[in-house]
């Protein structure tokens, strides 16, 4: 007996497309530009002018924190200034810096393009304060940043998630149906990593002053250098197919 094409084969359902990735969270310092010289440059000095002992090697150890807990911190290594004047000093030195010369990372401008253009909503989440943040910002060819998310604006910095979570609660007011696993962040500092992956976040590594350490759950990249949506794109993608596996 003949049989028709469609009983010989049965219609299937269609292939659920990749998700899109609805909003790109970055770091600033070490992921989008390399001020981190400046900061270490900063600290050195304070602690030593202050009869202190901080080094290159110290300093990269805190990169990636939040400021208070460095101002914390050099206040015990013998700085007799206040937390907010210790934070205030250091940034505005940076801010001295950037001003100078801006140090843009590999890539980092183009993949920032890259994403606005295939409309990923971008938010800067740093744990520099407004002020240094907002000189970058303004540095950039076109406003990519919806907007930002700074260390004088949450109650606890990286690692914690606070930092991440906050920026998904502000997107979610003009998008209820986001969530934590639409979007990337891009982070090159353990803090930073951690506060990500707490949140919930799909992030990619890209290390630079400090390497980072072996870790399934993170994407790492050598450089931004060469990559597109598509990269950024597959990574959400892997994140929720693994996710769905395990489910």
């Amino acid at each position: 007996m003949h049989l028709s094409t469609a009983s010989a084969l049965p219609s299937r359902p269609a292939p659920t497309p990749a998700p899109a990735v609805k909003a790109a969270l970055w770091d600033m310092d070490g992921t989008l530009v390399d001020t981190e010289p400046y900061w270490i440059a900063a600290e050195i000095d304070l602690v030593t002018s202050h009869g202190g002992v901080w080094d290159e090697e110290l300093a990269t150890s805190v990169v990636g924190n939040a400021l208070d807990s460095t101002a914390e911190m050099f206040q015990g290594l013998g700085v007799n200034l206040s937390v907010r004047e210790i934070v205030d000093h250091l940034s505005a030195q940076v801010v001295k810096g950037v001003r100078s010369k801006l140090p843009w990372r590999p890539g980092a401008r183009e993949l920032l393009a890259g994403l606005h253009r295939q409309g990923v909503r971008c938010v800067l989440v740093t744990m520099s304060e407004r002020p240094l943040a907002q000189e970058i910002v303004n540095a950039l060819d076109e406003p990519y940043f919806e907007f930002l998310v700074t260390g004088d604006q949450v109650g606890r910095g990286k690692p914690d998630p606070e930092p991440y979570l906050t920026a998904i609660d502000i997107l979610r007011a003009t998008d209820p149906t986001l969530t934590a696993a639409d979007c990337v962040a891009l982070e090159d500092s353990i803090p930073g990593v951690t506060s990500a992956l707490a949140a919930g976040v799909a992030t990619i590594g890209i290390p630079h002053v400090v390497p980072l350490p072996e870790d399934p759950d993170r994407t790492t990249w050598a450089t931004l250098a060469g990559r597109t949506y598509d990269d950024v794109a597959a990574v959400l993608a892997a994140r929720r197919g693994t996710a769905g596996a395990g489910a």
